[in-house]
């Protein structure tokens, strides 16, 4: 039957799901050391990336390709993802004793989103400045800001779903911080093209795409982004 064969929907379902198994393992690994959690995310977003397009080919490979590619970068912007989150919990930790640590919370967690949600999918696909990476995500994030909250919902909607049950928890553990970098993926995708597609892009012959000025966007390039 078509439906058990290798251009089965099991068969692809099977192999997908044994592919976020690794991502998530080599990941998981590679990101224990602490310091290097940013170049580790980096290079699984060059991964997911890939499986949006149905081009991710070997799994282990294009991750330790992408993180040794993204080395510098990534480690830069580990440290201030790191930051974010010591601040976050520092704010809802005495959010219970005083009020103005709960609206310095949620307006740190504002920040923090919009700055880094798009920040390693951009890096993963394109060569540019950190500082500039990061204030592109902003850029996105409010320009399709509709559609980022919808994201964080169903980041938080998978959250909840992984640590369900007993069963739903080890699945989680399996391929929880995979899945949800796919779903970051799903959407960054969709927002990169449509900015390529306003003019941004000028393709070249060596398959490179040069991000420049975009005149009529909210995204305006200060300098080229070469797609990697």
């Amino acid at each position: 039957m078509k439906f058990f064969s290798a251009d089965g929907a099991l068969y692809k379902f099977i192999t997908r799901f044994w592919d976020m198994v690794k991502l998530n393992f080599i990941w998981l690994i590679c990101s224990l050391p602490v310091i290097t959690i940013g170049v580790s995310t980096v290079a699984a977003y060059s991964v997911t990336l890939r499986m949006i397009e149905e081009n991710e080919g070997y799994v282990v490979r294009n991750f330790f390709r992408a993180f040794k590619e993204n080395f510098k970068q990534g480690m830069a912007i580990g440290p201030i993802t790191l930051l974010f989150a010591a601040v976050l919990y520092i704010d809802f930790t005495f959010a219970k004793q005083h009020i103005g640590f709960a609206i310095l919370g949620v307006f740190s967690a504002f920040m923090f989103g919009i700055a880094l949600i798009y920040a390693y999918p951009l890096l993963a696909r394109y060569d540019n400045r950190l500082f500039k990476t990061i204030k592109n995500s902003m850029r996105i994030s409010m320009r399709y800001f509709g559609r980022t909250v919808f994201l964080a919902v169903l980041l938080a909607v998978e959250t909840l779903v992984f640590r369900f049950t007993y069963i739903t928890l080890i699945i989680g553990l399996l391929i929880g911080p995979a899945c949800m970098m796919l779903t970051v993926s799903g959407f960054s995708m969709f927002f990169f093209r449509e900015i390529e597609k306003e003019g941004g892009v000028i393709r070249q012959t060596d398959n490179a795409d040069i991000l420049n000025d975009v005149q009529d966007s909210d995204i305006k390039e200060e300098q080229n982004e070469i797609k990697k």
